[in-house]
């Protein structure tokens, strides 16, 4: 009998410490395959929601970027020649097709300022060039008057520079002037009238200027043109 117990124990004990050892085991595995279900589980992302000022504040700031991207545009157009507008339907062209219009209207407006810069040129140097050619003309003009009349043709240009310069010895010499005196014989209106004007200030000035031998040669032949024309 005393055998029997003993055997009972030994066989209770050792199912306990089987079942403990069952029971530590299903924990350690409980651990582990909780461990792993959290590192394989995905990460969530909380959900946020957005309150009215958060939108609020999100409109502003999508807002601004607009203005200053729309700042930027003004400030910084898109490169165009000077003097060019927009063409219509250029809004519908490719980036390719406005830079080869570019490129045209560029060509354009080079062909342009080259034509103005040729004109001014010449109009700089008509004067200059016109300058030792126009006492010729003129005296040309007024020997035809006087020895080929039917030949001979009213020139305003020349008239005018006739009377400008009838005062000065160097620009008409002495010969061409008693010629000259001849043609003022003709004159009428308001030339006339100016040109006694002048005279009779060149008279006066003289006055004041006795010792001055070039004013005197012009007062000379003022009083021949007043006496003339008077």
């Amino acid at each position: 009998m005393a055998k029997d117990k003993s055997l009972t124990s030994k066989r209770k004990s050792s199912n306990v410490s089987e079942v403990h050892a069952e029971e530590i085991m299903d924990t350690k595995g409980k651990k582990k395959r909780k461990k792993m279900e959290a590192e394989e589980a995905p990460v969530q992302i909380p959900h946020v929601t957005l309150t009215a000022d958060d939108k609020k504040q999100k409109k502003k700031k999508k807002k601004k970027e607009t203005q200053k991207t729309r700042d930027s545009e003004i400030s910084d157009p898109p490169l165009r020649p000077v003097g060019t507008q927009d063409l219509e339907g250029e809004e519908d062209l490719s980036p390719e097709e406005r830079r080869v219009l570019e490129r045209k209207m560029k060509k354009i407006l080079k062909k342009e300022e080259k034509k103005r810069l040729k004109a001014e040129g010449e109009t700089i140097l008509k004067p200059e060039a016109s300058g030792p050619i126009a006492p010729q003309q003129a005296l040309e003009y007024l020997t035809c008057w006087a020895e080929n009349r039917t030949e001979w043709k009213f020139q305003k240009t020349r008239q005018t520079w006739l009377l400008q310069h009838m005062f000065d010895s160097e620009q008409i010499p002495d010969e061409k002037f008693s010629v000259l005196l001849q043609y003022l014989e003709g004159l009428r209106g308001a030339a006339k009238d100016t040109t006694v004007q002048k005279a009779l200030a060149l008279v006066e000035e003289s006055g004041q200027a006795p010792e001055d031998r070039d004013v005197q040669q012009r007062a000379h032949r003022a009083r021949e043109v007043i006496q003339l024309l008077s």
